[in-house]
């Protein structure tokens, strides 16, 4: 089910990478806020009339606080004159209104193919996988406190938002040097590169972008069900297996909390004790932050059980947060996690963080 609604812009209310934000009032006179991306709707002035998918707005979901302009019926973009002499056959999204056509680092007409085409090996390259788009910058706090000129790709898979210009948190970590650059992967577009997959993305990271670190997770939006199985999440697993097989330096970066009102999320979240306990299978480094108190006997309780399950095949590795809530301050980006900040829930950006610090002595090892 698809709720639609037609409004006239008012006003820009900020704008980053791709992205616009505008306030609209609807027909009824309401006003809301709305998501316009440049390359499918174009620039949109106040009076311009538009359509808007309204569904996740009004059913009231936490990352789908916005309606969607779909298009623009009286402004569209220009048109391009000859599709065909575009380079790029990779369509993402596809089959949607919105697919739309990118140049895939790894496709025929890359430059990068030749380096792509026969390439199948990480050479031990560090790769951090997190559940949570929210780890992207603690897990990058996490490594520039340890070796702030580590060149860092984002590989953004599609269990999220596909669009990575939804994100203002790559945005922010572009712009200040934080990031080298993003790659989007599977239906997710819009990155700095396009790859086919996890796989491919992993590669044109360490061949294209010379990358001495990359962090994996999916898009903003993580979708879940309250089910054993049910969460989109279950990718991170996924990603360990792609960076594993690849010969690359799998890090699990646990998703921890010590404010989230579902018990299943308490300490170590169930999503990454079935994502790196049941889907990946192949071996790999599990990050223990030592936080005081009963919750950091949990977590590593939880932790223990989780390396005991896997008959080996994960290996924990307790390391120190002291130093990281100074890193964790100096974020260019907000911090927030599930609706709460650093000061609501320190544990699930110190859990991030500590991938981050870990993965960088990989390198001085």
């Amino acid at each position: 089910m698809i709720q639609w609604r037609r409004g006239v812009v008012v006003e820009v209310r900020s704008r980053w990478a791709g992205a616009i934000e505008y306030a609209v009032r609807l027909a009824s006179g309401d006003r809301v806020r709305a998501l316009g991306y440049v390359e499918v709707v174009g620039d949109l002035a106040p009076g311009t009339a538009v359509l808007l998918n309204t569904t996740a707005l009004e059913r009231g979901l936490g990352t789908g606080g916005l309606a969607i302009v779909v298009a623009a019926p009286d402004a569209l973009p220009r048109p391009v004159d000859d599709v065909g002499a575009v380079r790029g056959h990779v369509v993402k999204a596809r089959y949607t209104p919105s697919q739309t056509m990118v140049l895939g680092v790894d496709e025929q007409d890359s430059e990068h193919h030749a380096a792509l085409a026969d390439a199948d090996d990480l050479a031990g390259l560090p790769v951090v996988v997190a559940d949570l788009h929210s780890a992207l910058p603690a897990v990058l706090a996490g490594l520039r406190e340890a070796a702030p000129t580590l060149r860092v790709a984002y590989v953004m898979t599609d269990g999220g938002a596909l669009p990575i210009d939804f994100s203002r948190t790559v945005a922010g970590l572009r712009e200040a040097g934080w990031l080298e650059a993003s790659i989007t992967v599977g239906q997710a577009f819009g990155g700095d590169l396009e790859a086919v997959n996890v796989h491919t993305g992993l590669l044109a990271a360490h061949h294209v972008v010379g990358a001495d670190v990359v962090v994996v997770s999916q898009g903003p939006g993580n979708l879940g069900t309250g089910t054993r199985w049910g969460f989109s999440g279950t990718s991170a697993g996924e990603a360990v297996n792609a960076a594993g097989t690849l010969g690359g330096r799998p890090v699990c970066s646990l998703r921890i909390s010590e404010a989230d009102p579902r018990e299943r999320h308490r300490g170590v979240s169930h999503h990454s004790l079935t994502a790196y306990g049941r889907v990946s299978l192949v071996p790999a480094d599990v990050t223990v932050p030592l936080l005081p108190g009963e919750l950091g006997a949990r977590v590593l309780e939880q932790a223990k059980g989780l390396a005991a399950a896997s008959a080996g095949r994960l290996v924990l590795h307790e390391v120190e947060t002291d130093g990281l809530e100074e890193a964790l301050r100096s974020s260019p980006v907000t911090l927030s996690t599930m609706g709460r900040g650093y000061d609501d829930d320190r544990a699930g950006f110190l859990g991030a963080a500590v991938a981050g610090r870990y993965a960088a002595r990989l390198l001085k090892d």
